[in-house]
């Protein structure tokens, strides 16, 4: 297709409009527009390189998110090292650093000797190519000489320009290597932390996991849905054109802020190591409350000159020194031992506690995680334990103090034979820890928590219906089920306590709209045990509709990448259930989407050529992206399926397939091309 000059003019003014409102909000976080008016423009810019996709470029902020998974991480060489960092846990060994510096340096360089000192971000270390402006490869640091090649991961992350946003009249080197630290923000790590205790699935540590293991996802969409952020700290210009090197590390900094990159809020150039000692001393306290986890500081020699002459070691660069704060840890006394329930019946002990207040804030709840856990640490009512922050963040109970146990020493807390709610057994799968309730449909813990994951935001985002508002529509008889948010009318709302006109026409209309929300927010709103937000936007990608994922067999699911026997198995469960079943028939008979697109817009005018067939891709396609051909298959009426098998009506076969194709000869699934495909679409055969 020939675009229009005018078409593609307004292409390049989206997209240029669109990577500078990214670059206000998520470098510089002074955004200009909301994000209503952003999506539009996004949406305008999605459509357009959809009807013209021979102007679709790399560095289109539509292509930050890949469409297929990959099948595994190659290696690459780094051009420069990458090195790690000796740590200094106190003034005294900071001291003795700097003597080992100025011993391998002369008497004149001592007067010339300054530092730059830097928050120690709490994340992993990349190291980013950029060629004539374009990032073409992103990588771990591995060991060092050898990383994976995570560019489709690092892509995903806002933060990091596809192409350098320069400002002003700089010179950017025709290939430039750039260094980041990719951390996790503390409230997107207490999002995801919060998923994953909905779904059954066990917390993450601390942030430097949770991001540690985004960044190495081989599917860029979950990778994308953790909402990562990096910091830029060093440059190397590989071949530097007319650029021209900075001669020290504090104007590197600069020059990558000049450039467009985002970098690290706390630094401070210091003429001496006292000034380093206050930039240390002023940020123990005021680093709790950066929206992100620093540990510490990183101390670098400032002249790049000198910064050579004085090397590394075999492992660790001789003119840098990471100094880590320790962690504040405080004494506490346990009052209760509280058995929480959560959604999927998981019995979780929490450590009631004196309020203490450590590294920011006051803790009064800490989590025990479970029983082996509580039974390890054997803690008990009157215990006076001591508490830290896990990475700053989430309260954590280190120990006991046995000394200060009382006399006669407390009974041990015993695991629950029945539910503390409900007075159900319990049980426990062979091979999880998990203690759960046995009884997840008349246990009122259960319901009631179920009801709140369906109006969250990971839910069906049912905006005005909180806990207070689901309890007193449990307790009057309006609610039993998540499908009779439905059939509440504005009268309902109105028989609530302190419950106003218009209060009750916004939960009223918020429940409405929610009927056409996404496929992917529907499956993690009906809780099925293992799926959260990351596993139902696989199967939403994978069935295109609940029909499809219900009829879903086991061999099938746990053939989709990122679908394990475990999580395969607990949908088949979940599905067979008749209970479930009537859920889905209800939530279908008032009014709710049970597909990727409302039916609205899958069937209008367009020919439903597809309907009832099953379809996997497999390769890259000529012309379509896979996100182009998925639409297509869908608003066609048909289904894209992860994994083929008998029931496979249709293998669409681009260049460098999967074990999919040799799969669709075995079973002798129909195999057909690009051209068969959308002339399939056209015209169905008889």
């Amino acid at each position: 297709m020939i675009a229009l000059p005018e078409v593609e003019q307004r292409i390049l003014t989206l997209r240029q409009t669109l990577n500078r409102h990214s670059y206000l909000y998520y470098v510089l976080d002074k955004p200009e527009i909301d994000d209503t008016e952003y999506d539009r423009l996004y949406r305008e810019l999605e459509t357009l390189e959809q009807e013209n996709p021979e102007l679709i470029t790399p560095d289109s902020p539509t292509q930050r998110v890949g469409d297929e998974p990959l099948k595994a991480f190659q290696s690459v060489e780094h051009p420069v090292r990458l090195y790690s960092l000796d740590n200094v846990f106190n003034m005294g060994e900071l001291a003795t650093w700097q003597d080992r510096l100025q011993r391998n340096l002369s008497p004149e360089q001592h007067g010339q000797l300054d530092y730059v000192a830097e928050l120690k971000l709490d994340g992993l270390a990349v190291s980013l190519i950029y060629e004539n402006g374009l990032l073409v490869r992103g990588a771990t640091r591995g060991n060092g000489v050898m990383g994976e090649d995570i560019t489709q991961n690092l892509r995903t992350i806002q933060s990091i320009p596809m192409r350098i946003p320069v400002t002003g009249d700089m010179h950017v080197p025709p290939r430039l290597e750039v260094r980041a630290e990719v951390i996790m923000p503390t409230q997107s790590f207490l999002k995801l932390n919060e998923q994953r205790q909905l779904a059954g699935e066990p917390e993450f540590a601390n942030p430097r996991n949770a991001g540690a293991g985004a960044v190495r996802q081989l599917d860029s969409r979950i990778t994308a849905s953790r909402q990562l952020d990096a910091y830029f700290y060093a440059a190397h210009f590989l071949e530097p054109g007319e650029a021209k090197p900075p001669q020290t590390h504090w104007k590197t900094l600069d020059y990558l802020q000049k450039l467009g990159f985002k970098v690290n809020p706390g630094r401070q150039l210091c003429r001496s190591l006292e000034e380093v000692q206050r930039f240390i001393e002023d940020w123990e306290t005021r680093r709790h409350d950066l929206p992100f986890a620093t540990d510490g500081a990183v101390v670098k020699v400032n002249p790049l000159a000198m910064q050579d002459e004085l090397g590394f070691t075999a492992k660790s660069p001789r003119w840098a020194a990471a100094f880590k704060y320790t962690p504040e840890v405080q004494e506490t006394v346990v009052r209760e031992v509280e058995l929480s329930i959560g959604r999927t019946g998981i019995i979780t002990p929490i450590a009631l506690m004196d309020p203490v207040f450590i590294s920011g804030s006051t803790v009064q709840r800490a989590s025990l995680h479970n029983f082996d856990e509580l039974e390890k640490k054997d803690v008990r009512p009157g215990d006076t334990v001591r508490v830290q922050k896990a990475a700053e963040i989430i309260p954590e109970v280190l120990g006991v103090v046995l000394e200060k146990r009382p006399s006669p020493a407390p009974d041990p807390v015993k695991r629950p034979e029945a539910c503390p709610v409900c007075l159900s057994p319990v049980e426990q799968v062979a091979g999880e820890v998990a203690i759960r309730c046995s009884n997840p449909t008349g246990c009122g813990a259960q319901r009631k928590n179920r009801l709140e994951h369906w109006v969250s935001k990971q839910g069906m985002d049912i905006d005005g219906v909180g806990p207070s508002l689901i309890e007193q529509l449990v307790d009057r008889g309006l609610v039993d089920s998540p499908a009779d948010f439905y059939r509440l009318s504005v009268e309902d709302f109105l028989t609530l306590e302190r419950m106003a006109q218009k209060s009750a026409e916004n939960a009223y209309q918020a429940i409405q709209a929610s009927k056409n929300r996404p496929l992917a927010n529907l499956i993690n709103a009906l809780g099925i045990r293992h799926i959260g937000k990351e596993t139902a936007i696989l199967l939403a990608d994978a069935y295109g509709t609940m029909e499809a994922l219900a009829q879903a067999g086991l061999e099938e699911l746990s053939d989709l990448d990122g679908i394990g026997p475990r999580i395969a198995e607990s949908i088949v469960t979940f599905f067979a259930d008749l209970e479930n079943q009537n859920l889905i028939t209800a939530l279908r008979e008032r009014g709710v989407s049970l597909a990727t697109t409302p039916q609205s817009k899958q069937v209008g005018d367009v020919p439903q050529t597809l309907a009832g067939k099953s379809i996997v891709m497999t390769g890259t396609l000529p012309t379509l992206s896979r996100t182009q051909a998925e639409t297509l298959i869908r608003t066609h009426g048909g289904k894209v399926s992860g994994s083929v098998s008998k029931k496979t009506d249709y293998v669409l076969l681009g260049e460098e397939p999967g074990s999919k194709y040799s799969k669709a000869q075995q079973l002798g699934v129909k195999i057909i091309s690009e051209d068969e495909f959308l002339a399939l679409i056209q015209s169905p055969p008889v």
